[in-house]
């Protein structure tokens, strides 16, 4: 699993690891890690032109250490120093042995121009609030630079803990990053700057509870329902999908085929659009007769293309088993209801939805997804799926936020969520927690979405129809 914390917790870690460390070991530890990624990005060191771009922090010590050992290799190596009075000094006074020179931000953009590679330790995981204007205008010329940008610890301009972006940032083509991932590195806004990511292992000694826990195929393996011998279609789970109306017939069908995809032993489906489900998928236990009726679950999905059928959903929050709830089921959720159940609830809106749900603009959910994700998991006492370019999985009760490492951005089509609902609702159903119920069928969604697309449009159906492919490829694995 791969995780991430946040500043406080990395200072920490810093400070009782440079304790018993020699001065200065620690950040040539950083250094060496930095200069071998740069090495491997330019192939031939000897005579290439390197531009670090430094501040005033250790972050800009990082570059200029690193910018010594490449100058050793025979690398032409500048230094633009943002604030000359305040670099790293034995950083600098390194790197002037090793031949490099240090210059002030004057002659910016001729020297960016020419680089070939450019080493950005303008602000550290620190950083907060956006950038100054000086480098603010290095952020941009590096941007129209053909230079390789490579970041130190993160990309300056982002802020490492909530992954916000406001102003001008560093676009790095890729991230070196120490001890840990930040949280900055795995969602978007943010992580759409930071390129590749590499790690650089320095020994920092971390708690057990990340900040953001990101699955990886032996996790999702290991959390996968699979039958026994002893299963039937009963105890495998069976999974309610209230969904569709006369005007969105395709949701409901949709969900039914997500939920046959997803490891539950039996689909029941409960409303108007129970013609097309069972003409499309026979094996669907169909009833008209609404929720409280339809016979045994062990778990619901409610919501998809609902309409304003608010009936189906009150029924559904009413019952004592696990909950997923989606699109209409969101806005026609009642908070209280939610909040009220002892049975788990998991809430899977897109940013328009939850900006909706909490009362703000889209663009503060997209810009802030961590804690929007986390506002909403604690305003209704639900595990939430906040969806989009990077998925968060909360829990209401704090914890690691899972963030999800699957997808494609083939998969912003009509129905897409959908599919998921059905697929996170079987999950659901076969005994899986709301938090790795959504975290699993994320990661199975998104890798089916990939494996759909192979680069090209797709539709909802292709990403249900690859599923099977993407559940196999995580336990061949």
């Amino acid at each position: 699993m791969r995780t991430a914390y946040n500043v406080e917790t990395v200072r920490a870690a810093e400070r009782e690891l440079m304790a018993r460390l020699p001065e200065g070991a620690l950040m040539q530890r950083a250094a060496a890690g930095l200069a071998a990624a740069c090495a491997d990005l330019l192939g031939r060191v000897y005579g290439r032109r390197v531009v670090l771009l430094v501040g005033s922090g250790d972050n800009g010590g990082d570059a200029l250490y690193a910018g010594a050992r490449l100058a050793r290799r025979g690398a032409g190596v500048t230094a633009m120093l943002l604030a000359p009075e305040r670099a790293h000094s034995a950083g600098l006074a390194a790197l002037r042995r090793a031949g490099g020179r240090a210059v002030g931000v004057e002659d910016a953009e001729r020297l960016i121009e020419k680089a070939d590679l450019l080493l950005d330790g303008i602000v550290g995981i620190g950083g907060k609030g956006g950038l100054r204007p000086d480098a603010a205008r290095l952020a941009e010329a590096a941007e129209r630079s053909r230079a390789v940008v490579v970041a130190v610890d993160l990309p300056s301009g982002v802020d490492a803990d909530t992954a916000e972006v406001r102003g001008a940032a560093v676009r790095a083509d890729l991230t070196v990053t120490f001890g840990t991932h930040k949280p900055g590195l795995l969602i978007d806004p943010a992580r759409e700057y930071a390129g590749s990511v590499r790690l650089v292992d320095i020994g920092l000694a971390l708690p057990e509870e990340a900040e953001l826990e990101a699955l990886q195929h032996a996790d999702v393996r290991r959390l996968l329902p699979v039958p026994t011998g002893e299963s039937d279609k009963y105890r495998r789970g069976v999974v309610g999908i209230a969904a569709g109306s006369a005007r969105y017939p395709g949701a409901a069908v949709l969900a039914v085929y997500g939920a046959l995809r997803g490891g539950a032993g039996a689909v029941r489906y409960v409303g108007p659009a129970g013609d097309a489900v069972i003409a499309r998928f026979p094996e669907t236990l169909v009833s008209d007769r609404g929720p409280k009726h339809a016979g045994r679950v062990q778990a619901w999905v409610v919501g998809p293309g609902a309409g304003d059928d608010a009936s189906a959903v009150g029924e559904v929050l009413a019952s004592d088993v696990p909950v997923l709830i989606d699109a209409d089921g969101l806005r026609l959720a009642d908070r209280d209801a939610v909040r009220a159940r002892t049975a788990p609830t998991l809430m899977t809106p897109h940013a328009g939805e939850a900006a909706a749900l909490l009362g703000v603009p889209r663009e503060e959910v997209e810009g802030a997804r961590l804690a929007s994700a986390r506002e909403l998991a604690g305003r209704y006492d639900a595990t939430v799926l906040l969806k989009g370019s990077t998925t968060l999985v909360a829990d209401s009760g704090g914890g690691a936020v899972r963030v999800n490492p699957t997808g494609t951005a083939w998969l912003a089509t009509a129905g897409s969520g959908d599919v998921l609902s059905g697929l996170a609702g079987s999950l659901l159903a076969s005994g899986l927690s709301a938090l790795d119920a959504g975290s699993v069928g994320a990661y199975l969604h998104g890798l089916a979405g990939r494996f759909a697309a192979g680069g090209a449009p797709v539709g909802a159906h292709d990403v249900a129809e690859a599923v099977p492919a993407a559940w196999r490829d995580v336990t061949d694995a």
